[in-house]
């Protein structure tokens, strides 16, 4: 190359130069100054978070349900091993009551990890048994786990703490699902400068953002009452054998529940070891056909609709009523002619609710089945709750009028019809059931307000259906269950199990439904026991569990009998 070219290439490169510099500063100071900034202060500054106490759930009389305790978080770090890893493996396993001795020694062997977590919130106990192993390899961080004082108690109302997908505390199911933002609080973050030895700068930039504790909860539960029905409902399942059962105890009032229950249940401190089946709550969660407990209800929007009183004769109960193609006859095949409304609440006559279904006419009968909650959520402060699938208007037919209108041919849930019956209960207005009467924290305690969505039934209404109720208690085939002394209102339900897309004869759900007392409700109660094998009928069953309890909440609510 000659001179000439040279000096040209030399003059343009310290022409060039001056503008690549630019363009690098520019990049730096400019284009790429927030991540220059980020990765600066990362390198000089330590970020921790600091975890929010859980918020603890309270009995009605201030006792736990739900605590706090403390645990760890403990971590093998392997750079400081002087151990062997198999050894490592073997030796520890069984001191976190882990049969996973394989599964430790691979998670320990892999070279891509340094610190490998032994386990997650463990006990004060195995941080010591840890600890006494003297290695210098170990490493724990403080951390809390739930503790249950009552074991587990209203199981399927509490829900249990697990894991989110970054292995964060996460609320499931039940109060701590629904309550998760008030229960879980907000940690805190302390950010400090620290050196090139990675010590604290004392006079360095400093922040700390104190963790705001999560809300406690207290609730309507009376413990008591909760520990009667679990212990009422444990006896029943093996008195009858059913497959399983449910009881939930509300003031019809307010909507406060009081006590509820379903078996099997599951251990919120174990949840792990069960089937995830069993943590939806059944009496939100499970619909099922109700049966004659929703005779009840559409006896209620019948006299609400002035088309039928308490001694209207049914002009077609002497046989079998045909419905289309469809003949429709009583459970027990037995007729009975110019019996009133009263007497087919009574004996539970299919063929007399067949008669007031079509007086109420399809139209109205969907417009009440609506009004009275069972085409939405009751609005239960518990995550699992579950509305169960609802025909399109277009879609219903006179035949399934008839049959929806003795409880069959339609799924609900126990909470909605324990919300439905607490309308009658309480003269005709439909109430939000909760669970939660307080969320308390440091600085405020808030009363939860009762929530009355709206006026369903007339107070007449709701009088004359109780009537009947009572009558039915007294004179119906579960009479013999009555406590003795007090006016209670009821209503058996007894429900075929669709097996293979047909019912089958001896396959049933029993339930009972009722309040007491009958003039100044203090509960609302629902039984269910699904497939008792003792016997098909709910008067057997369901109606001894249901007057068991009733006994236990009368005595409670210090009820004295009438002589």
């Amino acid at each position: 190359m000659s001179i000439h070219w040279r000096l040209i290439s030399l003059h343009l490169f310290f022409l060039l130069l001056p503008v690549v510099l630019v363009s690098r500063l520019f990049y730096w100071q400019v284009l790429a100054a927030d991540n220059l900034l980020s990765l600066a202060r990362s390198q000089q500054q330590t970020t921790t978070t600091v975890s929010a106490k859980r918020g603890e759930i309270f009995l009605s009389d201030n006792s736990y349900l739900v605590a706090n305790q403390p645990a760890y978080n403990a971590f093998f770090v392997k750079n400081k091993s002087e151990v062997d890893l198999k050894t490592i493996a073997e030796t520890i396993a069984p001191l976190l009551n882990s049969t996973a001795t394989a599964s430790l020694y691979n998670r320990l062997s892999d070279p891509n990890i340094n610190w490998v977590t032994l386990g997650k919130k463990i006990s004060q106990e195995q941080k010591w048994s840890l600890e006494s192993l003297a290695w210098k390899n170990l490493s724990f961080e403080p951390d809390q786990s739930r503790f249950y004082p009552e074991a587990s108690m209203a199981a399927h109302l509490i829900g249990f703490v697990g894991q989110d997908d970054l292995g964060k505390d996460k609320g499931v199911y039940g109060l701590e699902g629904f309550y998760q933002a008030e229960l879980a609080g907000q940690p805190g973050i302390l950010r400090q400068e620290h050196d090139a030895f990675s010590q604290p700068i004392i006079f360095g930039q400093f922040f700390n953002q104190e963790p705001r504790d999560g809300r406690q909860l207290k609730l309507f539960l009376d413990k008591g009452l909760q520990f009667m029905v679990e212990k009422k409902l444990a006896s029943a399942l093996d008195r009858y054998g059913a497959k399983s059962g449910s009881v939930a105890v509300m003031d019809p009032f307010t909507g406060a529940i009081l006590a509820m229950a379903s078996l099997p249940a599951y251990e919120p401190a174990k949840y792990s070891g069960f089937e995830p089946e069993l943590f939806l709550n059944p009496v939100v969660a499970d619909a099922f056909e109700p049966g004659s407990i929703f005779k009840i209800v559409v006896m209620a929007a019948a006299m609400n609709e002035n088309l039928i009183k308490p001694d209207t004769i049914c002009d077609a109960c002497a046989g079998p009523i045909k419905v289309d193609k469809y003949f429709i006859n009583t459970w027990d095949n037995q007729y009975r002619p110019n019996e009133t409304m009263t007497d087919v609440i009574v004996h539970s006559d299919n063929v007399g609710m067949v008669f007031v279904g079509q007086k109420l006419g399809l139209d109205k009968f969907l417009d009440y089945f609506k009004k009275f909650g069972f085409s939405t959520p009751t609005n239960i402060d518990l995550q699992d709750e579950q509305v169960p699938p609802f025909k399109p208007d277009k879609q219903w037919t006179f035949v399934d009028l008839a049959t929806a209108s003795f409880g069959q041919g339609f799924l609900a849930t126990g909470m909605q019809l324990l919300q439905a019956t607490a309308a009658i209960a309480n003269g005709g207005e439909l109430v939000e059931p909760r669970v939660v009467n307080q969320i308390i924290s440091d600085r405020q305690t808030i009363t939860l307000p009762v929530k009355a969505r709206q006026r369903v039934i007339s107070q007449e209404a709701a009088q004359q259906v109780t009537g009947m109720m009572v009558a039915a208690v007294k004179d119906g085939e579960a009479k013999w269950t009555n406590v003795k002394g007090y006016q209670i209102a009821g209503k058996t339900g007894t429900a075929q199990v669709a097996v293979g897309g047909k019912y089958a004869e001896t396959v049933t759900n029993a339930s009972f439904i009722g309040f007491a007392p009958a003039d100044k409700p203090k509960f609302v109660m629902l039984v269910t026991l699904k497939e008792p094998k003792t016997s098909q009928w709910a008067s057997e069953t369901a109606a001894p569990l249901w007057f068991s309890i009733a006994a236990g909440l009368l005595n409670h609510f210090n009820i004295v009998p009438m002589l």
